[in-house]
């Protein structure tokens, strides 16, 4: 299919100004003990709007939310966007250092804090000067952050708001301006900033209501707002869905509040949901009202997919998207994870396509190119390029590298993946993650996942290493399952049995746990750098 741009080549502001409208007594938000309506959220992000602009806040500014997930985090995003801001969401869970070196970075004219975050916000705030407002949320542990110096110009978010007009600023956007600049997930050096648009968020939002296909939806907040979370909940403010909002991914809290609130829809990284599928008592709560998991951000594991269609029954959703391009670059729908895609008949789908991250969406157009910019047929490994109004308009002041991932009119995903007849794409690897061992080509994902299938292994990670016989040698970094105690030996034979002796890994390291990037990946830069060390080059 080709996407049409110009469908959704305006202001992202008029659709949350609708939902307002359209949802105006229905509950929106419920946060612990908060509730807010649709009618009651329009008002207190329109004076959080009014605020901003009293004080010289206007399009295009920069703004931020440094945050834990909270009901009125979410709203003080609302309300720089209606004042015409852009959001500059600011992950918690990164180091501080790295977040004031962001904001900083980017200009930011408006920092909206959780006290638990005051002493790097006061740091943020000294190296920017003069702001325009800067906001306590209350909330989290003050006891946490010590008292900071130079913070006397905060003002509580009631300050702020008191007397602010009801009714939001009017601002005038356009499809190409930026509504938010989230950070990929950069593992050295800080983080390029990605420029998604009203464009951009018009497109995701068309694809979300396709999705939802008219259904009421309650929706779970656990995973960091900050990220997927953050976008998936704008999108669905038009389809009326009533979000519940969690400080934090807990596995005890998130099936009772599924039982509680009889939520149907949220979204997990692959290994939140394997620590959610062990919990002992998963079965003691009611999750009947569930009708969509999603699941994407890294490649999930075959058997624990298999496990959780089996535990938790035809919910989930696979898909595949990135910061650049976010959310809709392909789906696998809860249907298609059976045969003929008929859950009732509980046949799953052959491996092929369970393993894949589905097909094209409503909003993109997928291919595989070659190193030439030549595209390739299905079957063809080559790097996953996509077209659609969720590709986003390149990073921030930044025209050179947004250069490197366009060619042809096609967005340059950096992941390697094949496409088969029916349109299905699995990806192999990440471009830059190939492991050239003797000549042969190596994709990391496909070895790790060889590696999952062995019941010992719970974790996976597969770099290359220096050999001087084969350049680069295939190495397995593992985390051993709950009371197992493999041996290198056997996963390495285990191994070679499922992949053969190119694939299979040469050497094998057993460790308590991998390491994460802020994001939550695992960071296989620092599993690398001990053995590239001095050398100069890293392949």
């Amino acid at each position: 299919m080709s996407t049409d741009f110009n469908e959704f080549d305006r202001s992202f502001l008029p659709i949350i100004d609708r939902a307002f409208q359209d949802f105006r007594d229905d509950v929106c938000i419920l946060f612990e003990d908060e509730t807010y309506t649709y009618g009651e959220v329009d008002e207190f992000s329109a004076r959080i709007a009014s605020g901003l602009a009293r004080r010289g806040f206007g399009p295009g500014m920069k703004g931020a939310i440094w945050s834990l997930n909270s009901a009125v985090a979410f709203i003080a995003a609302i309300g720089l966007l209606r004042a015409g801001g852009v959001w500059i969401p600011v992950n918690p869970r990164n180091s501080a250092r790295d977040n004031v070196e962001i904001l900083v970075r980017f200009g930011c004219e408006a920092i909206f804090f959780q006290e638990t975050f005051r002493a790097p916000v006061a740091e943020a705030a000294e190296g920017l000067g003069a702001l325009r407002a800067v906001v306590s949320l209350g909330g989290g542990d003050p006891s946490s952050s010590p008292a900071a110096a130079g913070m006397e110009a905060a003002e509580p978010l009631d300050d702020f708001i008191a007397g602010a007009s009801a009714t939001p600023p009017p601002v005038e956007m356009k499809g190409g301006d930026t509504l938010t600049i989230p950070m990929t997930g950069g593992t050295t050096g800080l983080p390029k900033g990605v420029m998604l648009s009203h464009r951009n968020f018009r497109g995701i939002e068309h694809a979300i209501r396709h999705g939802y296909s008219d259904r009421r939806v309650v929706s779970l907040c656990a995973a960091p707002m900050t990220h997927v979370g953050g976008r998936a909940a704008l999108t669905s403010l038009s389809s009326g869905a009533r979000f519940v909002i969690l400080e934090k991914v807990d596995l005890q809290v998130i099936p009772r509040t599924i039982e509680q609130e009889r939520i149907t829809d949220f979204f997990l990284p692959p290994t939140a949901i394997y620590s959610l599928l062990d919990q002992p008592n998963l079965g003691d709560f009611d999750l009947s009202s569930l009708v969509g998991l999603s699941y994407g951000s890294a490649p999930m594991s075959l058997a624990r997919l298999k496990q959780a269609l089996r535990v938790l029954g035809p919910i989930m959703r696979g898909g595949f998207g990135q910061t650049e391009c976010p959310m809709f670059i392909s789906r696998l729908t809860a249907e298609e994870h059976f045969e003929n895609g008929d859950p009732a008949s509980g046949r799953l789908a052959p491996d092929s396509i369970l393993r894949s991250v589905g097909r094209s969406t409503v909003i993109s157009e997928v291919a595989i190119m070659d190193d030439d910019g030549g595209l390739l047929g299905p079957g063809e490994p080559g790097e996953i390029v996509v077209k659609g109004p969720n590709v986003s308009e390149g990073y921030y002041q930044d025209p050179e590298e947004t250069a490197k991932i366009r060619r042809n009119g096609w967005h340059l995903t950096g992941d390697i993946g094949v496409l088969d007849e029916d349109g299905y794409l699995t990806i192999v690897d990440r471009k830059k993650d190939m492991i050239i061992t003797g000549g042969f080509n190596v994709y990391s994902t496909e070895v790790e996942q060889a590696l999952l299938a062995v019941p010992e292994i719970a974790l996976a990670a597969v770099i290359g290493i220096p050999s001087e016989r084969w350049g680069e040698a295939v190495h397995a970094v593992v985390v051993a399952a709950d009371g197992a105690e493999p041996r290198e030996a056997e996963v390495i034979a285990a191994a070679r049995e499922r992949l053969g002796g190119v694939k299979a890994p040469k050497s094998v390291e057993f460790v308590a746990d991998l390491p994460r990037t802020p994001v939550g990946k695992i960071d296989k830069k620092s599993l690398r750098a001990p053995y590239w060390a001095g050398r100069g080059r890293r392949v």
